[in-house]
């Protein structure tokens, strides 16, 4: 015991060992040597002796989480009904009557953070991959386009890039084992095989399920990045990133959720705006609790319904009155309002000056037969994909959350040359009642 407290290791007080956050760079070996000493079940302690030595980094992580500390070990969330649709035989163990799955799904995490879970499920997360089933679009722009038809790769795109955001219906095999077309992926809306939506080790990556971790914005930026919502660079470019990325590792991050407060922080992360406890506000998992606008559709309305798969899910005056609240802890009064007025300004310019027009010529295109079947080869179709989906997007967002270069630079300024390019190919179609080559 001498030598494991020499690298690092402790035993924490109700009996677990476990990693100290002190050495970060210390070797993982350590871990296969740790000893239980908790009242555990019997397999509980089982699966830990095994996994300490075949995954010792999960063990790791495990017994540095509150799940430990708690005495929740691996068989509390493996552990699933003989009858479950993914219930299997564990290698090895076949003489158990034990059934475990890899797969832990929000409904076994909902037992225990019921809160979260109904939080979750009516907020817009929940929709992640809902909202792409009905989009015949977007799985031809995966399979047909990206994956070019390939009759064994083309689905490979969707399985690497947007699965691993917006979830899918994960599927199992011959062996109720997910099928690698559908795992393993961290996607927000995945769908699990006892029908629950979400993926919680989104932002809490198993197995340590950290509150901290969840708290920055990197967590976040996983998904909230990139083109057409590049929201961790908005909040790089904003002075709440800068303020972060200056002193951010000095903040106080662990703490419970209710108190995470200003003091803690000196500036806001995602987390701060959108789902902490902070001042009078609860803390939720509801993430379209406090937005105003849609501000990532084709036009930006108001949001206004009580519909989990509508994009305008949510009370926009309402969440209006909320985010108020949670600049109010740090601004001024006056500050807050202009600053909203300001930004409600771009996302009408938006709406009004870009989308409109460019909506109208594309219609008029499609009545006159002036557009090609394949919207990836019309260079028309394309510029007004970009101008409300990359620009238009960038813009909106970029505004709301105070990023100036995203607003200016990659927004509006990009967003007059689409509009001008868009009246040119229009005027000259018309003209010449032909689509360009």
């Amino acid at each position: 015991m001498k030598a494991l407290m020499q690298i690092g290791l402790s035993i924490v007080m109700l009996g677990v060992v476990a990693l100290t956050q002190a050495d970060t760079s210390m070797s993982i070996a350590p871990v296969k040597t740790l000893k239980i000493n908790r009242d555990l079940s019997a397999e509980g302690k089982a699966c830990i002796t095994c996994h300490q030595q075949i995954s010792p980094g999960q063990v790791s992580d495990w017994a540095d989480s509150r799940h430990a500390h708690a005495g929740i070990s691996c068989i509390d969330c493996h552990q699933v009904p003989e009858d479950a649709p993914h219930a299997t035989r564990h290698a090895n163990v076949e003489d158990t009557p034990v059934f475990v799955s890899a797969l832990v799904s929000p409904a076994v995490c909902g037992r225990c953070h019921v809160d979260a879970k109904e939080q979750f499920d009516a907020s817009g997360h929940f929709r992640a991959y809902r909202q792409i089933i009905p989009k015949d679009s977007l799985h031809a722009l995966q399979i047909v386009h990206e994956g070019q038809n390939h009759p064994e790769l083309s689905g490979a795109p969707g399985e690497t890039g947007c699965m691993q955001c917006h979830g899918t219906e994960i599927k199992l095999d011959e062996n109720n084992r997910p099928t690698p077309e559908t795992w393993p992926n961290n996607g927000m809306g995945n769908i699990y095989p006892d029908g629950s939506t979400g993926s919680c080790t989104a932002c809490h990556s198993r197995h340590k399920f950290s509150i901290a971790e969840a708290r920055h914005p990197h967590a976040c930026a996983s998904c909230h990045l990139g083109p057409d919502h590049p929201n961790i660079e908005i909040f790089n470019n904003s002075k709440h990133g800068h303020i972060y990325n200056t002193e951010g590792d000095e903040w106080k991050m662990d703490s419970a959720p209710d108190a995470w407060e200003p003091g803690d922080y000196r500036g806001p992360t995602c987390a701060t705006c959108h789902m902490s406890g902070i001042g009078e506000l609860a803390v939720t998992h509801n993430i379209s609790e406090r937005l105003y606008w849609n501000l990532w559709a084709k036009k930006s309305n108001v949001r206004g319904s009580d519909d989990v798969l509508s994009p305008l899910l949510g009370d926009g005056p309402a969440g209006r009155e909320k985010m108020k609240m949670v600049c109010n802890n740090c601004h001024t009064q006056s500050h807050t309002e202009g600053f909203f007025k300001q930004g409600d300004k771009a996302v009408r310019l938006y709406n009004e000056a870009y989308y409109e027009p460019a909506t109208a010529m594309l219609n008029e295109l499609k009545e006159k037969g002036l557009v090609r079947d394949n919207p990836w080869t019309d260079e028309f179709q394309i510029v007004y994909y970009y101008l409300w989906h990359h620009q238009g997007r960038r813009a909106r967002q970029g505004a709301m959350m105070g990023a100036p270069d995203y607003a200016h630079w990659h927004g509006f300024f990009e967003l007059q040359q689409d509009l001008y390019k868009l009246k040119a190919i229009y005027n000259k179609r018309l003209e010449t009642g032909e689509i360009e080559d």
